[in-house]
């Protein structure tokens, strides 16, 4: 009002007279909780991988003792559920797209559930091999869909925080199996590594209930021509009934539903229903499709080269060739890395929305180089020394819970958010599948290798390796990587397809804003409707 007042004395002549309203800030919108509710429903899904990493670490200590089995066989044990994922994880787009992101959310916790009951009551290497297939398979699934579905429910001015959900929730189940570890410990040797990986299917039974509760993507509603549904839904998680307008009007241009159809079912194009996608994806990608595959692609790989399932999951080996030799101290230390993984994932998700995800991301990747150089080079202090060195065997612990928390604060959760952020909506859940896909498998290979790979060129040698790979992470991140912070789902396509010269298009989304009283968080507008398919040109 007060702006309105100062304009009508523009035009009338009259001096403009300023109040103390005019001197506040604007107010922040409030966030949106039946959106956060959504997407914290959607992410519980990630407690599942969470937990099977945590309890995993710490069980091979007893199924080993228990079973009688090599080395070999236990990094095979503990990495080939990240191989097995790519099952779940390559047919999650097409379930999806099927039968819905909600539904796909329920038959995750469903194959996980029977794969950890499955693990609970092995008898055996290979029947304990079995289930980690049939939960690998649920995990693949609950990787694929939980970022793209909190991507497709929130709104713009808190995607960001909202999307980094399945991050902060693969954090809490890894605390969840370190301290399942420690607690099962004390139990005799065949019973207790079972009832750790057995009581895996105790979240996934709340989880399918509490999914029940949630509503459908509306982005997936739009593509079955449900109109009337997605506007519901909308309307319940936008900040504001324009807002929720906007929404609706950028997802049906996506998907090529003309602007005057506003019944509540309508007849959807063809070719929105996902065929030729793969085309448009890998065959014939427009130069904006073949950024935003580049950097999904880029950033999964470089999540998991960098070494992180390698820490957490061998926690325990580094934490004893760093001087610790006793279980129970073990697995009470490997607490501490859960502990400070989730404290640091949790002031990650207030800061995503507010400082961007490139400063983050970068401040992240810097701070692991110098943390695993650091642990690389306090490790072979440790090995290379007869006796004990007391300042190397600090240093390596210390670096261990520094490098857990910088990955925390921007390479995990901006791994998730960014990826499932950037496709256009026709190419999203296979898109986002690729993304999982690269990134199980470089886990797989890390963590089915890393025992072989330390035993070549020492422990010490291993992370100088892991950082070097970051280190190229960080410049791929630099050049390649373009800010996403604000910007609508459909303006992606604008923003991408100029590759290291992505700072043009940047410029030039920023002016095409014509609303003059944007907080600069949400940029959905009229103008950038146009954009959102129409910018590549």
């Amino acid at each position: 009002m007060a702006d309105r007042r100062a304009e009508e004395n523009v035009v009338s002549g009259q001096p403009t007279q300023k109040t103390i309203a005019d001197f506040d800030p604007a107010p922040k919108p409030k966030r949106n909780k039946f959106a956060f509710a959504c997407a914290m429903l959607a992410s519980m899904t990630s407690i599942l991988l969470g937990y099977d990493i945590g309890v995993m670490s710490g069980a091979v200590i007893f199924i080993q003792d228990d079973l009688h089995v090599t080395d070999g066989k236990i990094q095979v044990l503990v990495g080939i559920l990240n191989l097995y994922s790519l099952i779940g994880s390559a047919a999650a787009g097409k379930t999806s797209d099927w039968i819905g992101r909600r539904y796909t959310i329920v038959l995750a916790g469903a194959i996980f559930f029977a794969g950890a009951l499955l693990m609970g009551f092995a008898t055996n290497y290979s029947f304990l091999m079995f289930g980690r297939f049939v939960a690998g398979i649920g995990v693949g699934y609950a990787l694929m869909i939980a970022p793209v579905y909190t991507a497709e429910v929130s709104p713009a001015s808190c995607r960001g925080f909202l999307t980094s959900f399945p991050e902060v929730f693969i954090n809490a189940g890894i605390l969840l199996g370190y301290i399942s570890n420690w607690a099962f410990s004390k139990l005799a040797l065949n019973l207790g590594w079972r009832l750790m990986l057995g009581v895996g299917a105790v979240p996934s039974v709340f989880l399918a209930l509490g999914v029940l509760a949630m509503p459908e993507s509306p982005r997936w509603l739009v593509m079955q021509g449900r109109l009337g549904d997605a506007k519901r839904v909308l309307d319940r998680t936008s900040d504001s009934m324009e807002e929720s307008k906007l929404r609706l009007a950028d997802i049906k241009e996506a998907a090529g539903i003309p602007e005057h159809c506003n019944e509540d079912v309508v007849q959807v194009p063809k070719h929105s229903h996902g065929e030729d996608v793969w085309k448009e994806l890998i065959l014939r990608p427009t130069p904006a499709v073949r950024h935003i595959l580049i950097a999904a692609v880029g950033i999964h790989f470089f999540q998991q080269a960098s070494g992180i399932d390698a820490v957490v999951l061998y926690s325990p080996r580094i934490f004893k060739k760093a001087g610790i030799k006793d279980k129970d101290k073990l697995l009470l230390a490997t607490i501490a890395v859960g502990s400070v993984k989730t404290a640091f994932i949790l002031v990650a998700t207030f800061f995503l929305d507010r400082i961007g995800r490139r400063p983050l991301l970068l401040t992240s990747v810097a701070g692991m180089i110098a943390s695993l150089g650091c642990l690389g080079f306090g490790l072979t202090i440790i090995v290379h020394s007869d006796e004990k060195i007391m300042w190397a065997i600090v240093l390596s612990i210390t670096m261990v819970l520094f490098y857990v928390a910088f990955f925390s604060i921007g390479m995990g959760p901006i791994t998730w958010v960014y990826s499932s952020e950037i496709f256009p909506l026709k190419l999203r859940a296979q898109g986002c599948s690729i993304g999982v896909a690269v990134n199980r498998v470089v886990s797989g290979v890390l963590s089915m290798t890393f025992l072989s790979l330390y035993k070549a060129i020492t422990i010490g040698g291993a992370f100088f390796l892991f950082a070097g790979i970051a280190a190229v992470g960080w410049v791929f991140f630099y050049t390649m990587l373009p800010e996403t912070q604000g910007r609508t789902l459909e303006d992606m396509e604008v923003l991408f397809g100029k590759f290291h010269k992505w700072k043009k298009a940047n410029a030039l989304l920023k002016n095409k804003q014509v609303d003059p009283n944007s907080n600069g968080n949400d940029t959905a507008n009229g103008g950038q409707v146009q954009l959102g398919t129409k910018g590549q040109d």
